[in-house]
């Protein structure tokens, strides 16, 4: 048995090997092909910085199958194709149209994965098909400064590889490898602002979205408990409110915009990006703790997940009524400039 340890701790070292020499690889050629991110009046960076590092999370479920089989090939698949084309995307502006049915055949193929299509119920199907093209979504936005994605990612992963080892819903392999490729992506991202070495990009939000949804999803299936959705509470809350104030604002959903509140907290408030991203991986892995430790009950898991609902949407709204200000100083100069 201790043979049989020492064996997988030194394929995790080979891989993460691996991962870092892919990851500079790809710098090589983002470099040589200008595959890059320049920076605009809504961008919360102001240097050219390399985009799609985190092509990483791809490359490291494919290096995943290869050391430790490919039975798990229609979730593989999906990946591949919403990240393709979400790279695609970042070298240059697809509709949204496309974008949007290749994620829904992406999903399709987590969902056959996870043995989910049944369809008498099809209206359930699709329902939850929107809810998680949706969650993958709202993941995407919400990558806009240096490392948020990298070390959120980790507040959901290590969680669910926590539980894992109780309940057995998946490959603990994948978690681990998953959760090495972040670990090498956050290397050269997390980083304070103007230092960023790369970014994610739409393939590393889009894709790492993908494999959380993945995890998270076959956790629900295992338990029957939808309740463990809190473990993606910090991003639901900004993200669903966010687009809740856009609206009311009357304005375009699709246009660039800084109005969430890690934005206002990086730029209006000159937050350093590692401490606001800190501040939403460390919230986000409080809750999710919380919620492993808290008894397993529905009454107790329904009631956490209401309660830190409530808790995070009055912390929005008190943290937009102060500051929120500070963003519509910031919009009327960009006006006086274009006068």
């Amino acid at each position: 048995m201790p043979n049989c340890d020492m064996n997988i701790y030194v394929t995790y070292l080979i891989i993460a090997a691996i991962l870092v020499a892919a990851e500079l690889v790809y710098f090589r050629i983002a470099d040589r092909f200008n595959i890059i991110d320049k920076p605009n009046e809504r961008s919360s960076h102001t240097k050219v910085v390399l985009r799609g590092g985190g092509i990483i999370f791809v490359l490291g479920m494919w290096i995943y199958a290869a050391f430790f089989g490919a039975e798990m090939w229609p979730f593989l698949l999906g990946l591949t194709l919403v990240a393709g084309i979400s790279f695609v995307d970042d070298i240059h502006s697809l509709p949204d149209s496309v974008r949007l049915v290749v994620q829904f055949v992406a999903m399709f193929l987590m969902f056959y994965q996870w043995n989910v299509l049944n369809w008498e119920s099809w209206w359930i199907v699709l329902a939850a098909l929107i809810l998680c093209v949706g969650i993958t979504n709202a993941y995407n936005f919400m990558d806009g400064i240096n490392g948020i994605n990298g070390v959120y990612t980790l507040a959901v992963l290590l969680p669910l590889a926590w539980l894992n080892n109780r309940l057995s819903f998946v490959d603990q392999r994948l978690i681990v490898v998953a959760l090495l490729a972040d670990l090498v992506f956050c290397w050269f991202n997390f980083r304070p602002k103007g230092k960023a070495k790369c970014f994610a990009g739409d393939v590393g939000s889009v894709g790492a979205a993908f494999i959380v949804v993945f995890v998270l999803g076959l956790l629900i299936l295992r338990t029957g408990d939808f309740t463990y959705i809190v473990f993606l509470a910090v991003y639901g809350v900004d993200a669903v409110l966010t687009i809740v104030h856009r609206i009311m604002l009357h304005e375009n959903l699709g246009e660039a915009h800084r109005k969430h509140a890690y934005q206002i907290m990086a730029n209006e408030l000159g937050m350093e990006h590692t401490v606001v991203s800190s501040v939403y991986m460390l919230l986000q892995l409080a809750i999710s703790v919380g919620m492993i430790l808290v008894p397993a009950t529905a009454a107790w898991h329904w009631g956490y997940l209401i309660v830190v609902c409530l808790l995070l949407v009055g912390a929005y709204v008190v943290f937009m009524k102060k500051y929120y200000h500070l963003h519509t100083e910031y919009l009327k100069s960009l006006e006086k400039k274009d006068v």
